[in-house]
This record gives structure tokens, sequence and C-alpha cells, in this order.
């Protein structure tokens, strides 16, 4: 059954742009699977399921379709578990993991699965893999790398105009939202990596470098 339910995970990322592709649900998995280790309060089968539902929904949001991928993932996989005989408990804890897993909403994680989901999620943003996804975003999208004549102190967007003002403005504050001790590790190190590309970035992009 669980190959099953992988494969239909799968299924809704074929036209899926390349920051949030099923290689995204893969390294979360990665990461879940690091957070969790030694763990004896996550349930193993509520957060596998959690990690590759968690997205099903982006693509659709990203091209107008739905307003909140979370909340259309949560139902979504809702409906496939039940179909799939899944006891109801494990997909309630499924459903909260997903709607809170998303940055910009409203919803905290409140059981250990949705906060190693979270974590784990954000720690995909950060670091070498987290620049590449900005910049993968922001040429599927129209964004420009950076603009002189933009620069962050008159950028009033939420998330940024460019992707460099967006890794500032929402990158940079991914380490404050860890939830767990081991996710607050790995994100120190790898946000002290975004630092140094961004001072590097500017080096490069003045000429002084």
């Amino acid at each position: 059954m669980e190959a099953d339910l992988r494969a239909i995970a799968r299924s809704y990322f074929e036209d899926a742009a390349p920051a949030h592709d099923w290689q995204h649900v893969r390294r979360v998995h990665q990461l879940a699977t690091r957070l969790a280790q030694d763990r004896a309060d996550v349930d193993e089968t509520i957060l596998r399921y959690a990690v590759w539902f968690h997205d099903i929904g982006r693509q659709r949001e990203d091209d107008g379709l739905i307003d909140d991928h979370a909340e259309w993932g949560a139902a979504e996989a809702a409906t496939i578990l039940e179909s799939a005989g899944v006891d109801p408990e494990t997909i309630d804890a499924v459903g909260h993991c997903i709607r809170a897993h998303r940055y910009s909403n409203d919803v905290e994680p409140e059981s250990p699965e949705a906060t190693v989901l979270c974590d784990a999620d954000n720690l995909d943003a950060l670091g070498a893999v987290g620049i590449a996804r900005v910049f993968s975003h922001g040429g599927t999208n129209g964004f420009p790398m950076h603009d002189p004549d933009r620069p962050l102190a008159a950028d009033e967007t939420p998330g940024g105009a460019t992707s460099v003002n967006h890794i500032t403005k929402k990158i940079l504050t991914l380490r404050e939202r860890m939830y767990t001790d081991a996710g607050r590790a790995i994100a120190a190190e790898r946000h002290e990596f975004v630092e140094t590309f961004l001072e590097r970035f500017e080096q490069e992009r003045s000429g002084d470098a």
C-alpha cells in the first residue's frame, strides 16, 4: 500500500517547477528522517505520508487554480488516504502536518511529526540547495536575480522583488523558525553559508571581486 501511496503522491509533481518538484520531496524526506532519528515520539508512518503529500497542491497554487496549497493538499491527501483504508486518526494527523508546514499561514505545528516536517521543509530552503531553489523559482516566475535600483531598503514587497532580496527577507528568517534541536543545529550552519553567499554576490555584483 505504501508504494502505491508514494506513487500517487509523485503523480502530482509531473509538471512541477524545479523549486517544488519531486526532488524537493525526496530531500525533505531525507531531512525529516534525519531529524526524527532516535525520537520515540515520532510516528514514522504519519511523517512519511505527510512528507509525500505536503506539496501536492503547490503547482496548482502557482498556476492560480487554488488559493492555499496546504489546505487543499490536506483535503486531497485525506481523500486519497481514506480510499486506501488508512485509519481516521492517522489521516487527521497527516492533515495537520500538511496544514502546519506552510511558512506563511497561521497554523502552528502541534505534534512531533508536524514540527519535524516544518523543520525539514524549511531546511531545504536554506543552504546551497535553498539558494539554488530561490533562483530557480525566480527564473520560472520572471523575477530578476537582483536590481541595484531596487535595494532591500526600498523593497516594500513582503517576499522580495528580486531573488537576492527574497533570500534576505525570507530565507534568512528560517533559522528562527526551527522547532527541533536537530533542526536548529543544521539551520545554523546553512544560515551561515547563505550569509557568506550574499556577501560574495554583492562583491561580484559591484565589481569588487
